[in-house]
C-alpha cells in the first residue's frame, strides 16, 4: 500500500520509498522489462506486414496472424503488468502514479480486442480489419510513449533524490542505463 504522508508531501512523486523498494525486488519488474521490447519487435514486424497488405492487397494471412500474435503479446504484458502494479502499489489497475497510462491502456485493449472480434466473426472486409489493426497500433504506440515518459520521469526522480533512498534503487537505476 502507499504511504499517504509521503505521497501527500509531493503529489508528483511516482514511487514512495517503499514502492520503489517493492519495484526493485519483485521479479515482475524483470518480466515487464523483457516483454516490453518483445512486444515492440512484434509490433514493428506486424506494422510492415499490415502496411504491405494495404499497399499491395497481398499477404492478408501473414498480416492477420501477426496482429493476433501482437494482441496476444499485449494481453500477456497487460496481465503481468497488472500483477506488477498490485505488488508495487497494492492495486491491480489505476494506481495514482499510473492512472492515465492504465486508462489509455483500456483503449488499446479495446481496439486490439475489436480486431480479434472482427477477424473471428468476419465483421469487416480484410482491408477494414487492417485499418482497425492500424488504429489499435496507433493507440499502442501512444501508450508505449506514455510508459517510456513515465520510466524517464522515475529515473530523473531517483537522480534528483541523489540515490539517497536506498542502495537497491541506485543499483536498479544504474543497471537500467
Amino acid at each position: 500500500m502507499q504511504a499517504p504522508s509521503e505521497r501527500s508531501r509531493n503529489t508528483a512523486l511516482i514511487y514512495t520509498e517503499q514502492e520503489r523498494a517493492r519495484r526493485d525486488t519483485t521479479p515482475w519488474t524483470l518480466v515487464q522489462g523483457v516483454l516490453a521490447p518483445i512486444q515492440f519487435f512484434v509490433f514493428l514486424v506486424s506494422v510492415v506486414l499490415v502496411l504491405r497488405f494495404i499497399a499491395t492487397g497481398q499477404g492478408f494471412e501473414a498480416a492477420a496472424a501477426s496482429v493476433v500474435v501482437k494482441t496476444l503479446a499485449l494481453y500477456a504484458i497487460m496481465i503481468t503488468g497488472s500483477i506488477w502494479e498490485k505488488v508495487v502499489f497494492g492495486r491491480y489497475l489505476f494506481a495514482p502514479s499510473f492512472f492515465w497510462e492504465d486508462a489509455f491502456s483500456m483503449i488499446v485493449l479495446a481496439l486490439h480486442t475489436a480486431y480479434l472480434a472482427a477477424l473471428l466473426f468476419g465483421l469487416l472486409s480484410d482491408r477494414g480489419k487492417m485499418f482497425l489493426a492500424l488504429a489499435a497500433y496507433a493507440s499502442y504506440f501512444i501508450n508505449a510513449g506514455q510508459f517510456i515518459l513515465k520510466l524517464r520521469a522515475a529515473r530523473k526522480e531517483l537522480e534528483r533524490a541523489g540515490c539517497q533512498s536506498g542502495a537497491g534503487a541506485c543499483v536498479a537505476m544504474d543497471s537500467a542505463r
